[in-house]
């Protein structure tokens, strides 16, 4: 049933692991430059956390001590026995670098395997990775957990729609790893080329590395038909295999082996009750070189409370409602880019792309939101386009509590990328 044996441990054995390890990696962050430093600011010794309940005597750590540690000012051991690195895509800042032990490398690709098999991925199954390789993580993270498992895995990256689509068909893959927004425009892609998406062979679809709705999913599921499992990662964690649902799609398991996962109210930093939401913490438990301590993810989420069916006794994280520094606050009211989306995509005229876009005029600020209409549905009746736009303008203002500016434009005519998608154009500042 279990690719790992430590899924299933019993909740107090598992706390129990969790506190030797949390014990073990404290004393080894302190041989790096960071941690020592910090340790000394606060008067602490590594030897006073003894286990979980001492948790709340360390410091947090936040992507800024990572960039002013840069290059090697975390690395609680020899850069000589550093094998890898990787780099956040810096999509908020500048980019964050993380290394990598041999051991690291290898305790990564089980965690990854751990995710493809508790979903019925198998070693039989034709896995296509059509994430970015290099720096970014999703490649090479992803890539090692589906060799690892024993999978055939295509190395395709990203973008190059027409060879995603070939090599799909000549080498009948079953399972893809796949960026929600470029899943949406790769089946528009199937569908200007008059194939079928039915004719494939695919049964499971493993996205991530952008927050997405339940909506999104569905879309997915549907014009693939195949099962789409969430997942959860960042670069300061590894990357892709911090978190995966299970067939019971409920929320995503967090390995809580490897990390010790937290969630605090952004403002007090303290913990939030059982089920609410707040942001991810997250500490290393198993890495050697760099391990992370209390790493603010900013990443809101929740703990979905009780036991799951699935017999994992690994606590699951609801899917990432967005970033605590992603949030709009227009005259007022605060929004993030997830309401939007659920709304959007759970109406049928409405395409695979929207972008929120703000301005300003005068002393005020605008939301809009530019929305794609399908083929079949942008017609040039004006009667008809306007009482869609009034649907959709009442629906997100019944989500979001202020009236936005809704336009609507054809099928494939806003902006796509192959990696992750870029869903507000912030025109406030020119």
């Amino acid at each position: 049933m279990f690719f790992d044996p430590l899924e299933g441990l019993a909740r107090q054995d598992l706390e129990n692991l969790q506190g030797v390890r949390l014990r073990h990696v404290v004393s080894q962050s302190a041989n790096s430059p960071l941690y020592a430093r910090i340790f000394e600011e606060h008067g602490l010794q590594a030897d006073q956390v003894q286990g979980l309940d001492d948790l709340p005597r360390l410091p947090f750590t936040g992507k800024e001590d990572l960039r002013a540690s840069y290059p090697g000012g975390m690395l609680c051991r020899p850069m000589e026995e550093m094998v890898r690195l990787h780099a956040s895509s810096g999509t908020t800042g500048a980019a964050t670098v993380v290394f990598h032990t041999a051991n690291d490398i290898q305790t990564w690709a089980d965690l990854v395997a751990r995710c493809f098999h508790m979903v019925g991925v198998r070693p039989h199954d034709v896995f296509q990775n059509m994430s970015g390789y290099g720096l970014f993580t999703g490649g090479l993270g992803i890539h090692y957990g589906a060799e690892r498992l024993g999978c055939l895995t295509i190395p395709a990256g990203a973008g190059n729609s027409k060879r995603q689509i070939k090599l799909l068909r000549d080498f009948r893959v079953t399972v893809i790893h796949i960026i929600p927004s470029y899943a949406l425009h790769l089946a528009t892609v199937f569908d200007s080329l008059g194939v079928n998406l039915e004719d494939l062979h695919l049964k499971t679809a493993l996205i991530g590395a952008e927050p997405h709705s339940e909506q999104i999913r569905k879309r997915i599921e549907e014009l693939y038909g195949v099962k789409a499992y969430n997942s959860y990662g960042l670069s300061e964690m590894n990357g892709p295999g911090v978190a995966f649902e299970c067939p019971e799609q409920n929320g995503m398991h967090i390995w809580e082996d490897a990390f010790l996962a937290e969630i605090i109210d952004p403002v007090t930093l303290e913990p939030v009750p059982e089920g609410e939401v707040g942001e991810l913490v997250l500490t290393t438990l198993t890495r050697e070189g760099m391990p992370i301590l209390r790493y603010r993810t900013r990443d809101l989420t929740r703990f979905i409370p009780g036991e799951c069916p699935c017999g994992r006794t690994h606590r699951r994280i609801d899917r990432i409602l967005g970033r605590s520094d992603d949030m709009i606050i227009i005259k007022g009211v605060n929004i993030f880019p997830m309401q939007v989306e659920r709304v959007l995509m759970a109406i049928p005229e409405v395409g695979q792309n929207y972008l929120i876009v703000l301005e300003r005029q005068g002393y005020l600020d605008q939301f809009k939101v530019q929305v794609e209409v399908k083929s079949e549905f942008f017609v040039e009746d004006m009667r008809v386009l306007k009482k869609l736009q009034d649907r959709i303008t009442g629906m997100l203002r019944d989500e979001l509590l202020i009236t936005p500016k809704v336009e609507l434009v054809e099928a494939r005519s806003l902006p796509c990328s192959d990696g992750k998608a870029q869903r507000v154009c912030d025109l406030r500042g020119q």
